[in-house]
């Protein structure tokens, strides 16, 4: 782990690029990045606008699939500090291969582009906790010494994209931040475990150890943002304090908890998903197995992080909406 001194950055202001500035997370990230002092041009791309006014960013439309543009773009921008948010969850606005295709394109097309770079002085990657994976063989609670064997889609999605950071980072002798959220749940995001809890019946797997944490969307975007500032190096847990179980987070927001077991989840994700709520694996994963993690580190770094139990609460206490199908996939 290695992070820079804060005056190294007060002295410069760092051409910044964010991927994935067209969704919920790359949008606030970017809000986040116009009010650094240290930022100076802030560009983006995606393959739809920001979600969010944006004062000063330029924003490129750029399809994940699109490797030469996104190439050529990255090289134009040339970019001082990459804050790569361009991967898509399973079950929120993609299926599980669109999910994969557009995450792992996506990754390639900017980090080639990014090993060729001789201004480049940080790359700071979203990651999540479904790296670790779970299961027999797997800590409870990993912490970022613990070599990553994710389990479900999404986490090998963020294995491979890390993989391709830490190649790039490793061309040009750069700092490679692997911030590895909890899941992000909360209000106008679409997150699949944020979907699946606000059903009026909820499936849980009785018993057993599957305690989880969550991260705030703003939070989410706080750590990324600092760790940026920081040219934090490695891997980095990043996670709101307090466990809950899933029937406590059922009851929480008053819904009716179903146990499910064996067989009866092919059952429950197919109703979910008839509800408007589909449940890929590494849901099914969180709700039998749990996902925790040691954050330590990011502790150390006085990251501010809102408690599970408040995210969560502030989840069920946003006002139903009805969803419509976007015209386009983000990176979200």
């Amino acid at each position: 782990m290695r992070t820079v001194d804060d005056t190294d950055q007060e002295a410069h202001r760092y051409r910044v690029l964010v991927t994935g500035m067209g969704g919920e997370i790359g949008s606030l990230v970017a809000s986040r990045l116009e009010q650094e002092p240290w930022v100076g041009d802030l560009a983006g791309m995606d393959l739809e606008p920001p979600r969010r006014r944006l004062r000063r960013a330029a924003f490129h439309l750029v399809s994940p699939h699109d490797r030469r543009r996104a190439e050529e773009l990255v090289r134009h921008i040339d970019p001082e500090i990459i804050v790569h948010v361009g991967v898509y969850e399973p079950g929120s606005r993609s299926s599980d291969g669109a999910a994969a295709s557009r995450s792992v394109d996506a990754a390639a097309g900017v980090f080639v582009a990014a090993a060729k770079l001789t201004n480049l002085k940080a790359i700071v990657v979203r990651s999540g906790l479904e790296i670790y994976g779970r299961g027999k063989g797997h800590p409870d609670e990993p912490d970022e010494s613990v070599k990553p064997r994710p389990t479900s889609n999404f986490g090998r999605i963020f294995y491979d994209v890390e993989q391709s950071a830490v190649a790039a980072g490793r061309e040009v002798h750069v700092p490679v931040s692997l911030v590895r959220l909890a899941p992000i749940v909360g209000p106008h995001i679409p997150s699949p475990l944020g979907r699946l809890l606000r059903l009026p019946v909820v499936p849980f797997q009785p018993g057993g150890r599957n305690a989880f944490r969550v991260t705030h969307l703003g939070d989410a975007a706080a750590a990324l943002v600092a760790a940026a500032f920081h040219r934090y190096d490695g891997p980095l847990n990043v996670a709101g304090p307090g466990a809950m179980h899933p029937l406590d987070a059922i009851r929480i927001g008053r819904r009716v908890p179903v146990p499910t077991i064996g067989v009866g989840w092919h059952t429950a994700r197919f109703m979910a998903n008839l509800l408007g709520a589909p449940v890929p694996d590494h849901i099914v994963e969180l709700l039998r197995d749990g996902r925790l993690a040691d954050t330590s580190r990011a502790e150390a770094m006085g990251l501010p992080m809102r408690s599970t139990r408040d995210t969560l609460i502030a989840l069920y206490e946003w006002p139903s909406i009805t969803h419509q199908i976007p015209s386009a996939m983000v990176a979200g």
